[in-house]
C-alpha cells in the first residue's frame, strides 16, 4: 500500500523526474482539485498517499493500484455524454483505460477516448473534472486492485458517429439530465457537476 516514504534518494532517475516533474504538476492539479472540491479532500488524500510511494504509479503492473485517466466525453452541445457497456466489467461507464507510463493523463484521457469511441475531433477542456477510486474485481490472471481514476472533460467538436471498439460491448450517446440521478455514484456525481457547471 502507499506508504509515508518522501525520501526520493534511493529511487531509479526516471522516478526521480517524475517527481521533480510531472509529479509536481499532478500535485499542484489534484490541490486545485482539492480546492474547488473540498468535501472530496478525503479522495485527494488517497491520491497524494499513491503519489508519494516509491512504486510507479503509472503502470499497471503495481497491482496494489495505480492510475487511470478517464473521459467524461461530451457532445458539442454539452448536453450528452458517451458511455460505454464495458466488456470485463459489463456495466455504462465513462470511457478511459490505464496510464501505461504516460505521465499526462489529459493526455490518456484523450487518447482512450479517441481509441474507445472511433471518434478524431476531441479536444480536452480545463484541469482535472472529477476524482474516483475504485475497486476492480480480479479477472483470469489479474487479481483485484484499485483504480485511482483521474478525469477530465472531453469535447467531441465533429462527428458523433461512434465505432465500438473490442473494449466495449457496445456505445451510446446519453442525456445528462438524467444521469443525475441514478443510483451509480461515480457516474451521477459527474453529471451533477457538469448541470451544475453549465447552470451557474
Amino acid at each position: 500500500m502507499p506508504g509515508d516514504n518522501h525520501d526520493t534518494t534511493d529511487l531509479p532517475a526516471r522516478k526521480k523526474h517524475a517527481v521533480s516533474v510531472a509529479y509536481t504538476a499532478l500535485r499542484a492539479h489534484l490541490a486545485d482539485y482539492g480546492h474547488r472540491w473540498p468535501d472530496e479532500q478525503a479522495v485527494v488524500a488517497q491520491f497524494l498517499e499513491l503519489l508519494d510511494d516509491p512504486a510507479n504509479p503509472l503502470l499497471r503492473e503495481r497491482l496494489e493500484g495505480h492510475l487511470t485517466g478517464g473521459a467524461w466525453l461530451v457532445s458539442a452541445d454539452g448536453r450528452r455524454t458517451l458511455l460505454t457497456h464495458h466488456r470485463k466489467l459489463g456495466r455504462w461507464l465513462q470511457l478511459g483505460g490505464h496510464a501505461d507510463g504516460d505521465e499526462d493523463m489529459a493526455r490518456v484521457a484523450l487518447k482512450e477516448a479517441e481509441e474507445e469511441s472511433g471518434l478524431s475531433d476531441l479536444s480536452v477542456e480545463g484541469g482535472i473534472f472529477d476524482l474516483d477510486r475504485h475497486w476492480i474485481p480480479e479477472r483470469k490472471d489479474v487479481p483485484g486492485h484499485w483504480h485511482y481514476d483521474i478525469r477530465y472533460v472531453v469535447r467531441a467538436n465533429g462527428s458523433e458517429d461512434y465505432v465500438v471498439s473490442e473494449e466495449s460491448l457496445d456505445l451510446a450517446w446519453r442525456d445528462i439530465g438524467p444521469i443525475a440521478a441514478e443510483p451509480d455514484e461515480s457516474l451521477s456525481r459527474m453529471a451533477r457537476k457538469w448541470l451544475a457547471r453549465n447552470t451557474a
